[in-house]
């Protein structure tokens, strides 16, 4: 017998909720449980919880790892929501960044991404700080 389950109410519960001060952010365990439906949008679900949190920015609101369990119905998965968009910035992946909106993606090609692993293979110890920061001198001027 297969039928099919009646649409009902979708629920937020948050668990495990830590206030992480030296990241400038909230961080919890978000549990959906949505009958009958397939799961909610990363979109939809920041739209919720920046309201619910009294959050500056959507952007601001980063969703993580979201698993449906077996049968549906109920989706976990971790929520980071940082105090401004500085520290978003500041501490969170550059690909969330760029996910998130804030920040462009640079394209490079293969071979510049090879040539940059070679030259920073034979550079050891100390000297990849000097390799890194006389590199980023001659980029910005």
């Amino acid at each position: 017998f297969f039928g099919i389950m009646a649409e009902g109410p979708v629920s937020i519960r948050e668990r495990k909720y830590i206030r992480n001060p030296l990241l400038n952010r909230r961080q919890f365990i978000l549990e959906i449980i949505h009958p009958g439906k397939a799961n909610l949008s990363r979109a939809e679900i920041a739209q919720q919880l920046m309201k619910r949190h009294k959050v500056e920015s959507a952007q601001c609101v980063v969703t993580k790892g979201f698993r449906s369990s077996f049968g549906g119905g109920k989706s976990v998965g971790f929520v980071c929501i940082y105090d401004n968009l500085d520290s978003m910035k500041k501490f969170e992946h550059k690909f969330q960044a760029i996910r998130a909106g804030l920040t462009e993606k640079t394209e490079s090609s293969r071979k510049q991404i090879k040539e940059a692993k070679n030259r920073g293979k034979k550079t050891r110890g100390t000297g990849v700080r000097i390799a890194k920061h006389k590199a980023k001198r001659t980029q910005d001027s």
